[in-house]
């Protein structure tokens, strides 16, 4: 699948990559969402940085991963269809650029958040050498779970707003709590605010990212 089945936004390294930071945006965004993100994770550039754009176009606007008609359950045909587009999607991408997935950081916001999970902990799939969670929840899906074998000491960063009215602070425990039962070395922070990225939390994972992709 070519690296352009998804629209999505690059900012290149100063150099050659140490490795890559893609970051899925939330429900109803676009890929310019979440690229300021990238220069915040990635102060010095070292990092290929990509946020690509959701495929599906749905009401009440803007770019969606999936149809969510029940929380934390994604709808199963759409969710399947972007889960396999978007695999493709990354795969070519890092192979286009030449980095392996072992020096990804695969992470994003809410819906983003989601899929990350789905894509970089999936059956069979290539494993990043570190996922972020902001906002969202591991996916319920039929016939879909996670691969949380060989996970012991695997690095992921959850954050999660303690008032957060569209995805409750309790799936980002559920998060937690599956992927530290697994062995993951969760590094994990609740927020006073609700639906939204706290920028204290931004600024620790710019460290959390230096340590888990090294020069």
């Amino acid at each position: 699948m070519p690296a352009d089945a998804l629209a999505h936004v690059i900012r290149p390294p100063a150099a050659e990559p140490a490795g890559a930071l893609v970051m899925l945006h939330g429900r109803g965004t676009n890929e310019h969402d979440l690229a300021p993100l990238v220069g915040v994770l990635d102060p010095r550039r070292r990092l290929l940085g990509v946020t690509p754009r959701a495929p599906l176009t749905l009401p009440p606007g803007g770019s969606h991963w999936y149809v969510s008609r029940r929380l934390g359950h994604p709808d199963p045909d759409t969710f399947w269809a972007t889960y396999e587009l978007a695999s493709g999607w990354l795969d070519d991408l890092l192979a286009e650029h030449g980095v392996a997935h072992d020096r990804l950081v695969l992470g994003g916001f809410s819906q983003g958040t989601v899929m990350s999970y789905a894509i970089g902990l999936g059956p069979g799939r290539p494993r990043p050498a570190g996922t972020i969670g902001l906002s969202g929840f591991i996916p319920h899906v039929p016939d879909f779970s996670l691969d949380l074998d060989g996970l012991d000491g695997y690095p992921v960063a959850i954050g999660h707003g303690e008032y957060d009215p569209v995805i409750g602070v309790e799936w980002g425990r559920e998060a937690r709590e599956v992927l530290e039962q697994a062995g993951a070395d969760v590094t994990y922070r609740e927020s006073p605010m609700a639906h939204s990225v706290d920028p204290r939390y931004l600024a620790e994972l710019a460290a959390w990212v230096e340590q888990v992709l090294p020069d």
